[in-house]
């Protein structure tokens, strides 16, 4: 349990960190983005530091790990995750409706009477918990929780973000990208660039097509 909780609390103390650094009377969603990518890059920085001053064997190790892999993975990290998505899930689901409320601007949410900066913070904080977890677990996997929501919210549609399917079909993206990634490319590699592969052009296809829209 060392690995889980460690990362737990080092995400837990980095989202308070972008969450000081952006609150200015309130908490503006794009200045939070923008520290949180600060921060982002400081830490990552920081890890890269870290592999270089490790020994070979160690250094080696944590490459993998920071590309996302599942490679040896057994119970004792099953266990973590698990008992984190039976405490975290259940909370999740029910921020659905303050979260489908925010996407409608901060002057609707008032209106429909959130708490703004209590809600975001509860948000923010089951996110880190349940992606600090996994990424103890498995590493950080690329492009799952960018590219997933985006596929869930157009097969089942509705206002409400789709929290209940991400979950479902992010878990299907990993475990078939970590097959494919094991039996399908004649050598195996983590799963973190199959998913990479598969979601960066997704990704790129979303972003072009928003263009397209905000231009006409």
């Amino acid at each position: 349990m060392g690995l889980p909780v460690a990362a737990l609390v080092g995400g837990l103390g980095t989202a308070a960190l972008v969450y000081l650094l952006a609150y200015r009377r309130g908490l503006d969603g794009y200045r939070l983005v923008l520290v949180g990518v600060g921060v982002g890059a400081l830490a990552a920085a920081l890890a890269n530091w870290l592999l270089v001053v490790a020994e070979i064997e160690e250094a080696a190790r944590g490459t993998v790990w920071l590309v996302g892999s599942l490679y040896a993975r057994g119970w004792e990290h099953v266990v973590p995750v698990g008992l984190a998505l039976v405490v975290l899930v259940p909370v999740a689901l029910l921020l659905a409706f303050p979260l489908g409320a925010l996407q409608l601007g901060d002057d609707t949410a008032r209106g429909l009477g959130l708490r703004l900066n209590r809600v975001r913070a509860g948000l923010v904080t089951v996110a880190v918990g349940l992606a600090a977890v996994a990424t103890a677990s498995a590493g950080p996997v690329a492009f799952v929780a960018l590219v997933v929501p985006q596929i869930c919210q157009r097969l089942v549609g509705g206002a409400r973000p789709p929290l209940l399917a991400s979950a479902v079909y992010g878990a299907l993206l990993t475990v078939a990208a970590d097959l494919l990634a094991r039996t399908a490319l004649g050598v195996e590699l983590p799963v973190g660039v199959v998913t990479a592969i598969l979601g960066a052009p997704y990704l790129l296809h979303l972003l072009v097509r928003g263009n397209r829209r905000v231009s006409v």
